[in-house]
């Protein structure tokens, strides 16, 4: 069962994880209060309501995991996302992520490729409410063609290699922000395509992320 109360006590736990973010070099403060606005123990069975606010990765099913927090705001302080931009985002997961930017003013268009992790999405009733975020179920190394260009494109799980066509989905000037790397460690990188077509790459620190697959999980 997913709760539904937002009590006092959870935005008070809420508020000690923005502070705890903001000690690790968090700055954003847009960041910062779309983690405080973001009720995360929605997104969790209502059996790890006490552990929902501490700032770590949690099990999800079908082998995925809930970010943890600092991670999330992490990659949202990197992606630098105005409102209004379009944000194609690989790996929906808890659509934890994908809120937190839905937050801040994107359009999000999220893509997963486990069937029950897209179905249990569809009916979160906490995600009914946000009109900008878009879930298609789907194989992420493909991207949304129909969809782009982007403004922004972030991948929540650990590429082996960079995706090409995720690049070519990006608009001139835009970012993506992708955790680079096989193995337990991946290096948080973002690359921004150029007005003139190269790209201009910034490599960052060190983070654990799940394999991003390629194909769908039915």
């Amino acid at each position: 069962m997913r709760p539904t109360d937002d009590s006092y006590r959870h935005k008070g736990l809420r508020k000690k994880l923005v502070q705890h973010i903001h000690s690790k070099g968090i700055t954003d403060d847009r960041v910062l209060d779309a983690i405080l606005e973001v009720p995360r123990h929605f997104f969790l069975d209502s059996a790890f309501d006490e552990q929902a606010y501490e700032d770590k990765a949690f099990p999800i099913g079908e082998g995925q995991t809930i970010s943890q927090p600092y991670t999330v705001a992490y990659q949202s302080q990197l992606l630098e996302v105005k409102p209004f931009m379009k944000v194609l985002e690989i790996g929906t997961g808890s659509a934890y992520q994908a809120v937190v930017l839905a937050e801040m003013g994107a359009q999000v268009y999220t893509v997963e490729r486990q069937k029950k992790l897209f179905d249990s999405n569809k009916t979160f009733e906490f995600l009914k409410k946000f009109s900008a975020i878009k879930l298609f179920y789907g194989d992420g190394y493909l991207g949304l063609p129909t969809y782009a260009p982007f403004d922004r494109v972030i991948i929540t799980a650990a590429a082996p290699e960079i995706p090409q066509r995720l690049l070519e989905q990006l608009k001139p000037g835009g970012m993506m922000v992708i955790p680079l790397g096989a193995g337990d460690l991946q290096q948080m990188m973002r690359i921004t395509k150029m007005e003139n077509g190269s790209f201009k790459e910034e490599v960052f620190g060190h983070f654990s992320f799940v394999p991003m697959l390629g194909g769908k999980e039915s």
